[in-house]
Order: structure tokens, then C-alpha cells, then sequence
């Protein structure tokens, strides 16, 4: 009796692990198939009219490389590729259209507009959306010039060089000439007021401290301006500015008063002794500045002495010791106004100013002093 054998049964079972398997690979790949798709679904539910994150040469490039893995690039949207295919023959039309057949730019061909709104309402009306253009603020206008006393418009229209609007230094006795000549033109009183506003006035001060001499009626230079009167309105005039915006007043005032002291012809304590300064602040002012003029009097001897030594020209002394020739010069003057001024006997003192002048307050030398 033979025995039943059991490989159909194993054989026909046999099968079924292997068809599972198979069934179980698809599975797999149905899922991966699921999330790839569901990768895309959101990609493929871009607006037909929005832009490719990639273009189409860097996507057919990146799809290959990434072919089969987690990460494949999907495939750009048929809207974009549609566009792109549509791009293509254009551009290449274009790079191939010869440099002649290429339209011209505007060069300056026409008026320019502005892409600002507005601005062409402003051009033509002088309006626009900011309302009406703001004229420049008018500029303020002067102060008139101070009322002068009638007396001294009077004395201007008569004299206008030495009363006028750039009057020049008077003589001392003035008063005397003035009522001599007009005797019935002016009342005495009023022509002494009138004289000692003038010679107090900053336009009158400012021509004394210039060190202008004095003139009579006729416009003559009668005498020169005393070192005195010429320092003490300098001062008092630079009392009286007002500094501009940066303008060190002090150290003009220091540099004048340096000149004027040059200008007398006097030595330090002969000059010293005529000024008579009081105040605290005009005294260290002048220090500093007699300081100053005695270190460039110091350099000028020196130079003096080297020139004189060296038997050249002043342009090639001034070159050889690397100067400008015209501060060669200045030195060179003021050494040889220094050797002047020591051989010069001691000058007199001024003479007090008449009695009639002080009453009548025509000596510059009272008003520049206060």
C-alpha cells in the first residue's frame, strides 16, 4: 500500500508565500507612490500664473539626479513650461536680430517726466498733491541808519569829507574855525553838542583809530594823530562790535594794538607812558601784544644783521633763509626803523589840549578816552 505523499499540498502551498511577497513589495511601492503624490499635490496647486521656484534646465537636472530617491523634484507646472516653451523662440529671436535692427533708446529725445506723482501738476500749475509750492521767505530788511543830530547833517551837507558818511579826523580847534566862518549859521551851544556827538559816533573812532591825521575846513592835513588818541579809539571801537559767528575780537584787538604801537615811532616805555591804560583787561591785552612785537623785533635785528653780513639782495636773502621776500622786507624795515628810534632824541611830551577845545568837545582825544 503505498504511502499518500503530502508534497502536493506543500508544493501547492508552497507558491503562496512567494505570491505574498510580491504583494507586499507592491504594497510598498503603492505606498511611496501615495506620499510622492501627496508631495506634489501641494506643488501642483499653484496658481497657473505663479512663477517656478527653478527653471526648466535646473529642474530637468536636478529630476535626474534625484530619479527614484525620497527627494525627486516633481515636474514644473504645465502653465510655466507652456510659458517658458513660449519664451524660448522670442529670446532667441531676439539675441539673433542684427545690432541695426534694434529699435533706439530715447536719448534726451524728449521732455522727462518724473515717476514721482504729482510732480508734473507741480510743473505746470505750481501745484500739486502737497499743496502750493512756498516762495522763499523775503529777506529782512535793514534798519535804517540812526538819526543823526540836525546840527551834524547840516555841518555834512556842508562838509561831506569831513562830516560825511566816511568822515575824516578833525583838527583841534575846530569849534573856533567853524563859528569864525559861519558865525550867524549856528548857535553856539548847539554846535558844541553837535560836535561832541560826532566825535563820539563809532564812524568818527574808527577813522582815528585807522591813524588818520587830522584836517581843517579846507580837507588839509594840519598834523599827525597822537599815539595816544589813536590807541584809545581802537579800543573804544572794538568795544562797540559785535562779534561775528567764529570772529576772536580779542585777538584782532591784540594784533591792532601791536601796529599802532609800531606805527608811533616811540619806544616801549615812551609809548607805555603816553597810553596811561587802567583798565585790567586793556592792560593784558597790550602786554601781550608789546610781548609779541618785541619777539618780531628780536627776529628783525637778527635778520638785519645776517643780511647785512651776507652782501646779497633782499629777494636772495629771503630765499637763501627760505622767507617770502615781502617778509624779508617788513623785518628789514623794522630794524631800520628800531636803530631810528634809539638814535631819535627822547620825544617830548603832548601838550595838554586848550582850554577852549575841552569846552567846546571837539578834541577826539576826550571821547576816544571814556
Amino acid at each position: 500500500m503505498t504511502e499518500p505523499t503530502t508534497n502536493t499540498s506543500s508544493d501547492a502551498s508552497a507558491p503562496a508565500p512567494a505570491a505574498a511577497a510580491p504583494a507586499a513589495g507592491g504594497g510598498a511601492r503603492q505606498h511611496q507612490g501615495q506620499r510622492k503624490q501627496e508631495r506634489r499635490e501641494p506643488r501642483a496647486e499653484r496658481p497657473a500664473g505663479a512663477k517656478p521656484l527653478l527653471n526648466s534646465a535646473m529642474a530637468d537636472a536636478l529630476r535626474a539626479a534625484t530619479k527614484g530617491h525620497a527627494l525627486e523634484v516633481p515636474e514644473a507646472p504645465a502653465a510655466a513650461e507652456a510659458a517658458e516653451s513660449a519664451e524660448r523662440p522670442a529670446r532667441a529671436e531676439r539675441a539673433e536680430r542684427p545690432a541695426g535692427d534694434r529699435p533706439a533708446r530715447n536719448n534726451n529725445n524728449g521732455p522727462r517726466r518724473s515717476n514721482k506723482p504729482g510732480n508734473g501738476a507741480r510743473r505746470e500749475g505750481g501745484q500739486g498733491p502737497r499743496g502750493p509750492r512756498r516762495e522763499a521767505a523775503p529777506a529782512a530788511p535793514k534798519a535804517p541808519p540812526r538819526p543823526r543830530h540836525p546840527v551834524v547833517e547840516k555841518l555834512a551837507g556842508m562838509y561831506p569829507a569831513l562830516f560825511g558818511d566816511q568822515p575824516l579826523p578833525l583838527k583841534r580847534g575846530i569849534f573856533q574855525d567853524l563859528m569864525a566862518a559861519h558865525p550867524e549859521a549856528f548857535e553856539k551851544n548847539e554846535l558844541k553838542v553837535a560836535l561832541g556827538l560826532h566825535t563820539r559816533s563809532t564812524r568818527y573812532l574808527n577813522a582815528v583809530a585807522m591813524g588818520e591825521p587830522r584836517h581843517d575846513l579846507q580837507g588839509n592835513v594840519v598834523e599827525a594823530m597822537a599815539p595816544e588818541h589813536v590807541f584809545h579809539a581802537l579800543v573804544e571801537a572794538f568795544r562797540r562790535r559785535k562779534p561775528r559767528e567764529g570772529e576772536d575780537l580779542q585777538v584782532k584787538l591784540r594784533r591792532r594794538m601791536g601796529m599802532a604801537y609800531i606805527a608811533s615811532n616811540l619806544t616801549r616805555d615812551a609809548f607805555l607812558e603816553r597810553v596811561q591804560v587802567k583798565d585790567e583787561a586793556t592792560q593784558a591785552l597790550l602786554a601781550a601784544a608789546m610781548q609779541e612785537v618785541a619777539e618780531f623785533d628780536a627776529k628783525a635785528e637778527a635778520l638785519a644783521t645776517a643780511h647785512a653780513a651776507s652782501g646779497k639782495s633782499v629777494a636772495e636773502f629771503a630765499e637763501m633763509y627760505g622767507m617770502h621776500p615781502a617778509a624779508a622786507e617788513r623785518h628789514l624795515q623794522r630794524a631800520a626803523q628800531l636803530k631810528a628810534i634809539a638814535a631819535a632824541p627822547a620825544a617830548a611830551a603832548p601838550a595838554p589840549a586848550p582850554a577852549a577845545e575841552a569846552d567846546a568837545a571837539d578834541d577826539s582825544a576826550a571821547p576816544a578816552a571814556e
